[in-house]
């Protein structure tokens, strides 16, 4: 039988590398968005508002996915409606694929929050966790919105009888514009403004992230790990951390990223100095810079996410994820992670979104 996969949320940084990778293996893939992604060739783009149950079983009528792989979600203010509207999500997609009898497997990108907690309580002294983070740890006593997603999967799956995979990366890493959560695309931007106004490459996080073990998810190796677990028969029915496969210090990484924008590196200096005020008063700065070298977004919101980059590096505590369970099945990809920033840097600029 041929593999029909269905990428929801294709325009993402996870979705998009994602469906590359499908792509790549000779899988017939379709990308549904609000708006389609048409800048991968191949792809099927599908437009469709998962909130609209009307208008998604529209979209989708003609097609009848063996493979679901959920890779979006959206921001709300409270826990409470992140939980009621993500949820809805993912049951709107399956109820109205339920009847055509064709999905085989669901592939759920949730993430490290799954052990950190929801954002209003991420890594709060409390609530820590054990590191490194394995997928055996209990859930949290606290309202998290990627349980409820998880919720929804398994109820679907015991109705429609598919198997399914849990995939938890820590900080995704890889090339994609307009995303809500994206430290590569953001530190590019911080480091080019740095660049072009003489300022220093400040550190904005916590003593704990600078002194401390770190490890980040490129999303060329999320994206291998879904399609391995979605065709692998003893990884199904399973959850698992996902990670580059390599460990650092981000006292040791952030003069190399510098290093390569050429801009002056600054350390913890005893506080947390956040991104997103170093930025609040830059939208003038990057539009001026965006015309001087002719680059394709102007809009700084649109190019970074440093709201999620300060959650990132502001945690109180080295956060790293086990990676044996995924390890003992057979996966063993793995890439260098001062290779992915780089890669990201070498992509936007190639794309001529940083000078």
């Amino acid at each position: 039988m041929e593999n029909i996969a269905l990428v929801v949320g294709a325009t993402g940084i996870t979705g998009s590398n994602l469906a590359e990778e499908l792509l790549a293996q000779g899988w017939i893939t379709y990308g549904l968005s609000r708006n389609p992604n048409t800048n991968i060739p191949g792809l099927r783009p599908i437009k469709a508002d998962l909130m609209n149950e009307q208008n998604l079983a529209e979209a989708l009528e003609d097609i009848s996915p063996t493979h679901i792989y959920f890779t979006t979600w959206m921001r709300n203010d409270t826990e409470e409606e992140n939980i009621r509207v993500n949820s809805m999500l993912v049951r709107n997609l399956l109820n109205i694929l339920s009847p055509k009898k064709s999905v085989q497997h669901v592939a759920l990108v949730t993430g490290l929050k799954h052990y950190l907690g929801p954002f209003e309580a991420y890594a709060k002294e409390g609530v820590l966790p054990e590191t490194p983070v394995r997928e055996e740890h209990p859930r949290l006593p606290l309202p998290n919105f990627y349980y409820a997603q998880e919720d929804e999967v398994y109820k679907a799956s015991e109705r429609d009888g598919f198997t399914w995979s849990i995939h938890r990366p820590h900080t995704v890493v890889g090339y994609a514009v307009g995303n809500l959560m994206n430290i590569g695309t953001t530190l590019a931007i911080y480091a080019s403004i740095c660049k072009e106004t003489g300022r220093k490459f400040t550190w904005p996080g916590s003593e704990a992230q600078w002194n401390g073990v770190s490890d980040v998810t490129d999303a060329r190796i999320l994206a291998k790990q879904l399609v391995w677990a979605s065709s692998t028969e003893s990884a199904k029915n399973q959850a698992f951390n996902i990670a580059n496969g390599d460990v650092f210090r981000w006292k040791w990484l952030w003069k190399r990223l510098a290093d390569w924008f050429g801009v002056e590196a600054e350390g913890f200096d005893g506080t947390i100095r956040p991104l997103e005020k170093e930025l609040e008063n830059d939208h003038g700065t990057w539009t001026a810079i965006a015309e001087k070298y002719k680059l394709k977004e102007s809009n700084l919101d649109r190019l970074s996410s440093a709201w999620h980059t300060d959650l990132d590096l502001g945690r109180p505590l080295e956060v790293m994820c086990d990676l044996s369970k995924s390890r003992k099945l057979g996966f063993t990809a793995y890439t260098s992670t001062e290779d992915s920033f780089i890669n990201v840097f070498e992509r936007l600029r190639a794309e001529n979104m940083i000078p």
